[in-house]
């Protein structure tokens, strides 16, 4: 598989260059659809699917419901080790054929062979660049990079800083997870080397998404100053509404970072703890700022792509102006004498690194 050739003609299928996220408990068949049809990518986590044979019945639906002209749909596979459906899930989608698989939490190394071998992309979600490059070795054709800012489990890399460091490492599918609300945002991070934008929190407030209506609602109400990041829930850092925290008599203060213990159990609340995750406490990303309507997927895709053809017009305008260019005064300018602090300053050492965020 070569992954400049599939990308590009993977990529085609959609009208514009968006996932809508996998969204826990809030993307169903119906979400997933809506987005297709639209024309942009849609998933799904495949623990949404408690029932056996569930995820069996929304492939067939999702693919019935679906035509040729529709952008595809990748699910979402948890591969962590606790997943105690991780090979049953496989194999359904092995039956199904997507275009592309969403891999989450770990490396991609034990299903990717399988997936490929069918035919099957496999995009893989990281929060920093190690985790980026064990999902190159593992044979990831794209990576999801989870920055600061993302809605549920999430990063702490600068967007800026994560995409050029990658991109120098990989030329396959690039998604950038983090802070994007309007086409504005997507234009820029095809600006910035991306593929494609992922956004999450912004299909949350839809007509389709399968979201209580107090969490739409605390959505379209809260900005990114309403968002807390703790671990305390899964294991892994999460982005949550403080809103979902004090709704449940919660002091958002108590849930900060601890140790990174992810557990599956957890995730889907089926660890006996109250109240019950996800169900009674929300996530969302910092994007919440950009989100103020609860519209149908399809006018939210139109809406989206208008402002990225605005967004493609304006940038066009400004990067034909004229480039500023350094005259002879500002090449040779007065040497700047450093003053006795800086010439005297002691050297500094550094500290011992920290290690970066998420356990994904």
């Amino acid at each position: 598989m070569t992954a400049d050739v599939d990308r590009r003609a993977l990529l085609k299928r959609a009208r514009l260059p968006l996932v809508a996220a996998p969204m826990l408990l809030v993307s169903g068949p119906e979400l997933v659809i809506a987005a297709c049809r639209a024309g942009v990518f849609g998933s799904f986590p495949t623990a949404n699917c408690r029932a056996e044979g569930e995820l069996d019945e929304w492939l067939h639906r999702i693919a019935a419901a679906c035509g040729p002209d529709a952008a595809p749909c990748v699910p979402n596979l948890i591969v962590h080790r606790s997943n105690p459906r991780l090979e049953q899930d496989l194999d359904v989608i092995l039956r199904h054929r997507p275009a592309a698989v969403i891999t989450s939490v770990g490396s991609p190394a034990a299903v990717a062979p399988a997936l490929r071998a069918a035919g099957i992309q496999v995009w893989c979600d990281v929060a920093t660049v190690r985790h980026a490059e064990r999902a190159i070795d593992a044979g990831a054709d794209g990576l999801i990079l989870l920055t600061a800012g993302a809605g549920g489990q999430t990063g702490n890399a600068n967007p800026f800083a994560f995409v050029r460091a990658v991109r120098r490492r990989f030329d396959g599918i690039v998604a950038l997870a983090g802070g994007q609300a309007d086409g504005q945002a997507l234009l820029a991070a095809r600006a910035l080397g991306c593929d494609l934008g992922y956004m999450g929190t912004r299909f949350i407030a839809t007509r389709e998404a399968r979201a209580d209506e107090r969490y739409k609602s605390f959505v379209v109400e809260s900005e990114l100053d309403d968002i807390h990041l703790t671990n305390a829930l899964s294991g892994l850092e999460t982005n949550l509404l403080r809103r979902s925290l004090l709704a449940q008599g919660l002091d958002p203060a108590e849930f900060g970072l601890g140790p990174k213990r992810f557990s599956m159990a957890a995730l889907e609340g089926r660890d006996g703890g109250a109240p019950k995750r996800w169900r009674d406490i929300w996530s969302a990303g910092h994007s919440v700022s950009g989100v103020r309507d609860v519209p149908t997927v399809a006018d939210l895709v139109d809406r989206l792509a208008a402002e990225y053809a605005e967004a493609a017009r304006t940038t066009h305008a400004l990067t034909a102006e004229p480039v500023l260019t350094a005259g002879p005064a500002l090449a040779a300018g007065p040497a700047r004498m450093a003053g006795p602090a800086r010439m005297a300053g002691p050297a500094r050492t550094a500290g011992p690194g920290s290690t970066p965020g998420g356990a994904r």
